[in-house]
């Protein structure tokens, strides 16, 4: 198994931090960034062998390659997504499949959440598909939202839902196994075909919807945030500090 970030996004709404760094790079804790907390979560977990999907300024990412892998322990491999600026990260998804198909911890590129929620997935493995949700936070309309059946089994994750009909949001942190992943790889690219403006959770629905497992595991009481916009950083900013 390996570790697998989703770093290509430009990160529009964070500028001038992204003028010319991808939304992965930008600080949030003195000099440490988002992927900085990104490889030392999953390399503390054991999953040293990482492969980092970028974009939009990618460059920014392969000038740090060398020091990244040198501070954590890590090996990375860089995946290039050449339509980051113009499609949604279903297709940065999809591009990584021969990676993830030895099984991956997948987290995105613009999350700060501790390692308790790597240790979580790993510790609930088993489902060919297991998201990090957390059911504890109050809901609006920008979170990706979930509902699971009394099975537990995924039915529905979107944006477009009433909060109060949500189990929960997906935090951006996913456990594939590698049994399922040419099955996802093969919904995912069904799903960029369909609209490449779709985002791999629509993957995810899309192979929900064929019949494969898709679970929850809870990540409790976290201080986590997807950094979004600068009220976001500022957040991370305050959390970050604590990990």
């Amino acid at each position: 198994m390996i570790g697998l970030v989703l770093a290509a996004g430009a990160g529009r709404r964070l500028r001038p931090y992204t003028d010319s760094l991808p939304k992965a790079l930008v600080p949030v804790d003195g000099e440490t960034t988002i992927l900085d907390i990104a490889l030392r979560n999953l390399a503390e977990v054991g999953l040293t062998d990482v492969t980092v999907v970028v974009g939009y300024a990618a460059e920014a990412v392969r000038a740090r390659q060398a020091a990244l892998q040198d501070r954590y322990g890590v090996k990375l491999t860089l995946v290039q997504n050449d339509r980051a600026e113009e499609w949604n990260n279903a297709y940065s998804l999809w591009l990584a499949r021969e990676h993830f198909a030895q099984g991956a911890l997948l987290v995105n590129g613009d999350t700060v959440h501790p390692v308790s929620v790597e240790r979580t997935l790993l510790a609930q493995r088993g489902p060919g598909i297991l998201l990090a949700v957390d059911t504890l936070k109050k809901l609006a309309d920008e979170e990706m939202k979930t509902v699971f059946d009394g099975r537990g089994q995924l039915t529905r994750i979107t944006k477009e839902m009433e909060p109060a009909e949500a189990y929960g949001e997906y935090i951006g942190a996913t456990l594939i196994e590698p049994h399922v992943a040419a099955d996802l790889a093969d919904a995912l690219e069904t799903t960029w075909r369909r609209d490449p403006n779709l985002y791999y959770e629509d993957g995810y629905q899309e192979y929900a919807d064929r019949g494969g497992e898709v679970r929850a595991a809870p990540i409790g009481d976290v201080s986590w945030v997807e950094v979004d916009n600068h009220d976001d950083l500022a957040r991370a900013r305050e959390i970050a500090c604590l990990y």
